[in-house]
């Protein structure tokens, strides 16, 4: 069995379950800000189109096509539209209520605790390598009560740059004193996670709890988190 020195975990998808997090903090905004009686006419229809569009804005954004705040805002004024509907000044507002509600959600993928105290016990540095903004990760970690298992936690505010980018994973190695042979990367997305750190000779753990994706080969697959113990 290979014996890694230090693990590196992403956060969202892996071990905070955005999608459960994201959908909380979106009915509350579409309850807060009554948007069933401005022309959308149902929640479930309303998040389908938001998460949609949301996740072509991340890939553009992950692409360098698009910054922080255009990401933010367009989320809002792109659903809007897709409902047929402009107001510039709300979708402001669901931007900033968005960044202030979801960070304080507190859902986990199951064994997340457990598989972090395991791997604690077995004296584990743990990192993470995180495409999400600085601030709002932090509070995350901090609302779900797992930050202290952290050694580092690098944002791509931090590192100045964005998985699958070399430089991120580079910066991290280096802040943790640590080298690719001796680490391992556990993340949910084939080319953001897996591949990045192939791309630098780091083994990878592919976390699918869904659907297994094809195109990139991992160095192994889990469906869930407590399979871990078998491979660390």
């Amino acid at each position: 069995m290979i014996r890694y020195k230090h693990i590196f975990f992403d956060l969202d998808h892996t071990l905070w379950d955005f999608e459960t997090n994201s959908n909380a903090t979106m009915a509350e905004l579409y309850e807060e800000h009554n948007l069933s009686g401005r022309g959308i006419p149902s929640y479930d229809e309303f998040f389908s189109v938001y998460s949609a569009i949301n996740e072509k804005l991340w890939d553009r954004f992950r692409k360098g096509y698009i910054n922080r705040n255009e990401l933010r805002i367009k989320r809002f004024t792109q659903t809007f539209l897709d409902f047929k509907l402009c107001d510039d000044a709300l979708c402001q507002t669901l931007s900033e209520r968005f960044l202030v509600i979801l960070p304080t959600k507190t859902a986990l993928f199951p064994g997340a605790i457990e598989v972090l105290d395991y791997l604690k016990e077995k004296q584990y540095p743990l990192h993470l390598i995180t495409n999400g903004f600085e601030e709002t990760q932090k509070l995350k970690l901090e609302h779900s009560g797992i930050g202290h298992y952290f050694t580092h936690i690098v944002t791509s505010e931090s590192a100045g740059s964005l998985k699958p980018h070399r430089a991120i994973f580079d910066y991290a190695l280096q802040l943790s004193n640590t080298t690719a042979a001796e680490s391992i990367m556990i993340g949910d997305t084939l080319e953001v996670d897996i591949l990045g750190a192939q791309q630098i000779g780091m083994d990878q753990v592919y976390f699918a709890p869904g659907d297994v994706q094809a195109g990139v080969s991992p160095t192994y697959t889990i469906k869930s988190l407590a399979e871990l113990k078998s491979i660390l």
